[in-house]
This record gives structure tokens, sequence and C-alpha cells, in this order.
């Protein structure tokens, strides 16, 4: 059975949504912000390709991180239906910077996401 969640109306709202759904400990809802082929980087230097393989990502960073704060969100960048979305990191890590379109009922979702954190 699929759980009703909230869809993202604006880019930015997709920050808000991961830290929810992050503390939710819903690795499959936070999977379910990208596109199906949607590629996420984390940590840096390791590539997720499509919606399965980042929500598998996202069950094993679950596994050692149970709290998430809310970043600073820097200015949204926009060319039609493609948004550039960044925060400024309250961590150790270099900066997160994501991609998201437009979908054709005017929700976003990602399709790119990068974390500059390096796993020690």
């Amino acid at each position: 059975m699929t759980t009703a969640r909230e869809r993202a109306q604006e880019p930015e709202d997709l920050a808000r949504l991961w830290v929810d759904r992050a503390n939710a400990g819903d690795a499959e809802g936070l999977a379910e912000l990208y596109e199906p082929d949607a590629v996420m980087v984390f940590p840096m230097g390791v590539e997720h390709i499509g919606r399965e393989a980042i929500r598998v990502a996202f069950e094993n960073m679950l596994k050692h991180y149970t709290r998430f704060e809310p970043e600073e969100t820097l200015p949204t960048l926009r060319v039609d239906d493609i948004a550039l979305t960044s925060t400024s990191p309250a961590d150790r890590s270099r900066g997160r910077y994501q991609v998201a379109r437009r979908q054709p009922d005017g929700t976003w979702l990602r399709i790119l996401h990068s974390s500059g954190y390096f796993e020690e």
C-alpha cells in the first residue's frame, strides 16, 4: 500500500520535505522526491541512478543518521521548468545542490542531487 505524501508545489519545498521524511525514517518517501531516473551523488563520488537505488542509499543513510535539521536555503535559479536549489550546509560538507524539474501536474521532483559530504 502506498502512502499519499505531500508533493512539492515549489522547488524550495523539496528541502523541507526531505528533512521531514528523513526525520521520520521514511526512505521510500525520500526516494519519491526524485524522478524515476534521477541521479544522486552521496557521499561524494558515489553515484546512485534511479529511484530504487536512491531509496536503498537512503535506507543505508538512515541506519547511521536519525536526526536532520533544516538548513538555510540559498536563492533558487529557474529556467522554465528547471530549477537549481541549494542549501548552506550545517555540517562539514562542501554543499548540497539539487536540480528539480516541474512535473506535468505542476509539482516538482529532483532530477540531480549532489551532496558534498565525504564519507570517512
